[in-house]
């Protein structure tokens, strides 16, 4: 995140925001073993790796073969991943493109948009050499002011038209900049206090602020350092603080003041005596 804010301030900002299509279920076997090979020598690893790619899937009770992709959310599929792409990130950064990527999200920062444009054809024809597709519907070119969104965030040049007073903005960032986390990360770090504070679960206060305690921190420890200008993570948190407040073990327990965008508040400041009030 910080190397993608550097190069933005200093004067990329035009975003190709990739995406590529059914990247774990597309994933071509023999180009993948391929590239495996020129890191690994041991024979007992490479067909291990490849009767995972080959294990296929079972359901409604038959086996369906695997021609194509990695297993999603297997434990080496990650690693898989890295592999087939570094083909990809060497040859962007060989012709000169400023490349930013984790796993398959990528993101790639021009001076203009016709720069954007020629370093978008050329991951195109980059990416189709390793058997990976980029998906049409959701890679874009787009300028800092429209914003885009990359792990979790939202990267945005700001101006006084939004919600947030300019002079609040400038007072973060002098240029504008500004980063938050995007709504489908807040929506589900809702949605899972909602689920571990359900009413119709009830449970000891102890249980409960133990089960919280690992989303509220670990959400927190994410979102609170992106950049050292960047919002807070609880400012679109306050409307989610009921979940906690108002559930009945909680708010009689004397507890009623340490809610979820408190803890995480107190987590991104950086005070861990009070990021510890859970514990």
């Amino acid at each position: 995140m910080r190397k993608v804010w550097k190069e933005i301030d200093g004067g990329r900002e035009w975003i190709v925001d990739g995406d590529l299509k059914d990247f774990f279920g597309s994933v071509d076997h023999e180009k993948l073993l391929t590239l495996v090979g020129r890191q690994v020598a041991d024979g007992r690893v490479l067909r291990l790796i490849k009767a995972m790619l080959k294990a296929g899937s079972y359901g409604q009770g038959q086996l369906f073969p695997s021609e194509r992709g990695t297993p999603q959310g297997g434990i080496v599929s990650p690693l898989l991943s890295n592999i087939l792409l570094t083909p990809f990130d060497r040859e962007m950064r060989r012709k000169g493109y400023q490349l930013t990527r984790y796993a398959d999200d990528w993101v790639l920062t021009c001076k203009s948009v016709a720069e954007a444009r020629a370093a978008l054809a050329a991951a195109t024809r980059i990416l189709e050499q390793l058997g990976v597709q980029l998906n049409p519907q959701k890679t874009r070119i787009v300028h800092v002011q429209q914003g885009f969104d990359f792990l979790g965030y939202r990267i945005v040049r700001a101006s006084g038209k939004r919600k947030l007073p300019g002079s609040m903005i400038r007072r973060w960032s002098p240029t504008g900049l500004i980063v938050y986390p995007t709504r489908k990360s807040i929506r589900r770090f809702r949605d899972r206090v909602r689920t571990l504070t359900r009413r119709s679960a009830p449970r000891k206060t102890a249980e409960l602020i133990q089960e919280l305690n690992p989303t509220l921190r670990g959400w927190g420890e994410y979102y609170k350092r992106p950049h050292p200008t960047a919002l807070s993570p609880t400012r679109r948190l306050d409307s989610a603080t009921h979940l906690v407040a108002s559930f009945p073990p909680v708010a009689d327990s004397g507890l009623e003041a340490v809610v979820p965008s408190q803890a995480v508040r107190r987590v991104w400041s950086g005070q861990p005596d009070l990021a510890n009030t859970f514990s």
